[in-house]
């Protein structure tokens, strides 16, 4: 408990630089504190864990608000659960907290051949260095406990109607990933942002209904290049697997 408050409370000076003897908040797995009282994150966590258990899906997708509330539209039942696919998405996550989950069930009784990672945007008094270390290390746990998946980093999107800083942060870490990502093993990433800042540097709220989250219409413009690229993962797996076990 104490260290968990001590990771919330180093991670909220976003001018302040870590000393060399920090660990980096954003890779450092951390449970969510319940204080709401309702124990609804650990609920959701231990459900994931659950569910994974009779399942056999080919692909998962990890991360926060925007991967929990594609599991609702009709667009995840068009394109992806043809796909045998999983949705591991909780409001509010950060880096730090999917790292936590990862270590504590949710990869333990499935062995996907693809998972999608879309994290990020919520790790709030962070820096652009330190949100892109966190999801490497999530990739390299993912290497560590998964060997056979491959791994898909989605972008992190524009975000706030005008532009702010964290549209300036978020588009660092892009250029950050872009960069590492083809040096790690089996990992890559997908830029998925199809130009939702406007010529006059705003974001229509026919795109995002709050400026973060995506509408329908976000949505559609957004999965058809992560199933586009999920097929032909899903088509080279095939080809390349003579051997696998039955």
């Amino acid at each position: 408990m104490m260290e968990e408050i001590s990771i919330d409370q180093r991670s909220r000076g976003s001018g302040e630089r870590m000393s060399d003897g920090d660990k980096n908040p954003a890779s450092t797995p951390t449970a969510v504190l319940d204080v709401q009282g309702d124990n609804r994150w650990m609920s959701l966590h231990n459900r994931f864990v659950s569910d994974s258990k009779d399942k056999e899906p080919e692909v998962v997708f990890v991360g926060d608000s925007l991967v929990q509330l594609l599991h609702q539209f009709e667009i995840w039942r068009e394109l992806f659960s043809p796909l045998h696919a999983l949705s591991f998405g909780i409001g509010g996550d950060a880096t730090h907290h999917v790292l936590w989950r990862l270590e504590n069930g949710e990869l333990d009784h499935i062995k996907p051949k693809i998972i999608v990672l879309w994290i990020g945007t919520n790790n709030h008094g962070h820096t652009a260095e330190q949100i892109a270390s966190g999801i490497e290390a999530i990739i390299q746990l993912i290497n560590r406990r998964q060997p056979q998946a491959q791994v898909v980093v989605l972008g992190l999107l524009p975000r706030g109607k005008d532009p702010n800083p964290l549209r300036e942060r978020n588009k660092k870490v892009n250029e950050i990933l872009s960069s590492s990502l083809p040096l790690l093993s089996r990992a890559q990433f997908l830029d998925v942002d199809p130009g939702f800042v406007h010529s006059d540097g705003t974001i229509s709220h026919h795109d995002m209904y709050d400026y973060l989250h995506l509408t329908r219409h976000g949505y559609s413009r957004v999965c058809k290049p992560i199933h586009e690229l999920l097929l032909h993962l899903l088509e080279d797996s095939t080809l390349h697997t003579p051997n696998a076990a039955s």
